[in-house]
């Protein structure tokens, strides 16, 4: 595949000295100070190169493209003024689209933007290279001429009208936040509601449930590389980490793209349980994942989803034609027919090919099948709307019919408002679908205020455009996280909705928050919706719909023995009618239709901020005392049968080293004695030793001088005792003192 180039070709073939520059070459805040270290001057940002086609007419393709091309790697950066917000850029991962999934905004090593996590110096050194700082070719006039006040720039990504704008705002975007005028808001309710709710790609009670059931599973393209080859034991099933590919072995082209089928079969099947899960609790309306079939429109990696998927898909078609349900889709952020790179609209032209393939192998009928529409935004206006617009007809025009049967054109939040496209759905015959959240953030304000009051007022000529087409018109619905204040801020979606907008009460209404199913089921309970009394709250941790598998009691391991214990003899003596478990009653198993649904109770509705709930209760494992549980420890069995052993060891010990100091001890005294004493005592010893009787057995056991003392006395190891002497002067002499 070739590499990625660095600039488009506009920028590559522009004469150098035309090339904008931003930032005086005098401009001393670029330098670095005297003696520097080289790590701190790689880490220094340049400003952005000019390219306000105000200022710069030449400028066709540059940073301040709302949405570059996905091989581009130029910075992006919105246009700020229009917004009224600081010349501060937005950085946002590019997969952070929350309502639409596009197998291309995953292409890591093919066609992807600049990420933040790459190196500030080599970001640096493409800014240098892009805005002419490094170029010796460059004119000094040119570049004062050209020296706007520019202010200091962060890292930059490509924005993406339905991401997510969490960034925190400076001075200048708070004021000219808060100093906007009050939105004006209409009082009108569609009450009675007549038309469908919907959600995007994923409920979140059926992707906790087990088994979980989304149509979303993915993988990268090196899983398809590695699954190319066979598996280390083919006859056994795959696992993470004892069954997995041997590469050693020859890979197989084949057997990777099996492995990718496989998954786009299980996210297929998934649709019919998510479809009869909606249709239980009143919802009509879904968005199908644009990742259903991983990379099936990549340049090379993509394939066809006919015939392989043709079964799982047509049911899924069936299912939703019986229940009345209606399916859309959204294609990603790179797929836009705007851009001035022809890469980059042969890869949305094979990303609206695949969608448009998807939702013909469904095969609704005929009125389901044109209001399958697919949900595009204009993108980037690259420096030049009326010569974007002037591209997207030109592309839209080699289209294929299948595709213009089912483009429907929204407006975003950054760039492209209302009063931009109409006009463009009106002459070229394209349905447009109007997204109350973005409009509320990027307007025309010389012809509209803000809130939803004014643009009442364009309604016969928005649904108009669908008429023409015998399509069901629909709206998107979303609002503003509470603590947001400017308009990058505001991108954000809420988790839940609060109201209904002023939209018809047939309208087919997508609400495009976090918490999916559950907004809807919000939006139920607050104006009592059809629907709003099929479901009930869940209970904390715990599902009764699905079939837990039977926990086995383990045995414990006893001793053998020849004689029958007492439970089995008890059990030999009662008759079977009587060893019934009535105590325990039986696990009632759920049919397969059954599991995920909510059980008889309808039980899948969790409240705001408590999607924890889904999930069973993780088990804490808290740390004991080191002495407490030593203390168990040593109750054990085994751990007594190995302490007694201990004491008996240590016991021993002692009583042959008492032994030993007995024996020292008495030849110390021998040898202090004086000749006459010692004498003396050899004689008395001799006499004594005549009259002392023998002690018996009997004697021992009835005298026993330690028998008064405690159980933690009589454990230590008795001392040994010197025999008593007498003498004809001296009566009883005690050697305990001098023993101890």
């Amino acid at each position: 595949m070739a590499k990625r180039k660095a600039h488009s070709s506009l920028a590559r073939d522009r004469p150098p000295s035309t090339i904008p520059i931003s930032v005086a070459l005098s401009d001393n805040s670029l330098l670095p100070e005297p003696g520097a270290s080289p790590r701190k001057v790689s880490q220094l940002k340049p400003e952005p190169p000019a390219t306000n086609p105000d200022r710069n007419p030449s400028i066709l393709d540059g940073p301040e493209a709302i949405r570059a091309s996905p091989d581009a790697k130029e910075l992006e950066v919105c246009n700020r003024e229009k917004l009224g917000m600081g010349g501060e850029g937005d950085v946002k991962e590019d997969g952070d689209n929350d309502d639409s999934d596009s197998p291309l905004s995953d292409l890591s090593d093919t066609q992807s933007p600049i990420k933040a996590g790459k190196s500030k110096s080599k970001q640096n050194r493409r800014v240098q290279k892009q805005s002419g700082i490094a170029d010796s070719r460059i004119d000094e006039p040119a570049v004062q001429a050209t020296t706007i006040k520019q202010k200091p720039a962060k890292d930059y990504q490509f924005l993406d009208p339905e991401a997510d704008g969490d960034e925190e705002a400076g001075e200048g975007e708070l004021q000219a936040a808060l100093s906007r005028p009050p939105p004006v808001n209409s009082n009108y309710l569609p009450l009675p509601w007549k038309g469908r709710l919907g959600y995007a790609c994923l409920c979140t009670y059926l992707r906790y449930s087990n088994p979980p059931v989304f149509s979303s599973r993915t993988c990268r393209i090196a899983s398809i590389l590695e699954n190319r080859h066979p598996l280390k034991d083919p006859n056994k099933p795959p696992h993470q980490t004892k069954n997995r590919p041997d590469k050693e072995q020859p890979a197989s082209i084949e057997r990777g793209q099996a492995f990718v089928e496989t998954l786009g079969l299980a996210n297929a099947r998934d649709i019919v349980k998510m479809l009869r899960w909606n249709d239980r609790y009143g919802i009509k309306f879904l968005r199908l994942s644009s990742e259903m079939f991983p990379f099936a429109s990549h340049e090379e990696y993509g394939y066809k989803l006919a015939p392989f998927a043709s079964e799982a898909l047509a049911e899924a078609g069936r299912v939703a034609a019986e229940l009345g349900h209606r399916l859309t889709t959204h294609p990603g952020q790179f797929t836009q027919l705007g851009s001035p790179r022809k890469q980059v609209i042969d890869s949305a032209i094979r990303d609206l090919e695949y969608h448009a393939e998807l939702l013909s192998l469904l095969n609704m009928p005929p009125q389901q099948d044109r209001d399958a529409v697919m949900i595009l935004h204009l993108g980037g206006v690259f420096g030049d709307k009326t010569a974007t617009l002037d591209r997207f007809r030109e592309n839209y025009k080699g289209l294929s019919q299948g595709i213009k049967n089912r483009i429907v054109l929204e407006n975003d939040d950054v760039s492209w408002s209302v009063h931009d496209l109409l006009p463009l759905c009106e002459e070229l015959n394209i349905p447009m679908v109007l997204d109350y959240h973005h409009h509320n953030i990027n307007f025309d304000a010389d012809q509209i205020r803000e809130g939803t009051n004014d643009i009442v007022e364009l309604y016969p000529r928005i649904l108009a455009t669908w008429k023409k087409k015998n399509i069901t018109p629909k709206m998107h619905y979303s609002e503003p996280t509470p603590a947001a204040i400017t308009a990058m801020q505001r991108r954000k979606h809420s988790p839940r909705v609060a109201t209904l907008p002023p939209c018809p009460p047939t309208m087919d209404l997508m609400i495009e928050a976090k918490d999916k199913e559950q907004a809807v089921f919000e939006l139920m309970r607050a104006f009592k919706l059809p629907g709003y009394d099929r479901f009930n709250d869940i209970i904390p941790h715990i599902r009764k719909d699905e079939n837990k598998p039977m926990k086995t009691p383990k045995k414990k391991a006893t001793r053998k023995s020849t004689k029958k214990s007492k439970a089995q003899l008890e059990s030999a003596e009662i008759p079977e009618e009587a060893t019934d478990t009535a105590d325990k009653p039986a696990q009632v198993e759920i049919a397969d239709d059954e599991v995920g649904m909510g059980g008889p109770e309808g039980r899948v509705y969790w409240p705001p901020g408590m999607e924890h709930w889904l999930r069973p209760v993780k088990r804490v494992v808290q740390q004991k005392d080191s002495s407490t549980h030593e203390d168990k420890k040593a109750v054990t069995p085994a751990k007594k049968r190995k302490a007694t052993a201990d004491a008996t060891e240590v016991a021993t010990k002692l009583e042959e080293e008492v032994e030993q100091d007995n024996v020292s001890h008495v030849a110390r005294k021998r040898v202090n004695l004086t000749p006459k004493a010692s004498a003396k005592s050899a004689r008395t010893s001799k006499k004594t030793a005549r009259i002392v009787p023998t002690p018996s057995s009997s004697d021992e056991k009835l005298s026993d001088p330690l028998s008064d003392l405690s159980i933690e006395q009589t454990s230590a190891p008795k001392k040994l005792q010197a025999p008593s002497r007498r003498s004809a002067r001296t009566k009883k002499i005690s050697y305990t003192e001098d023993l101890e």
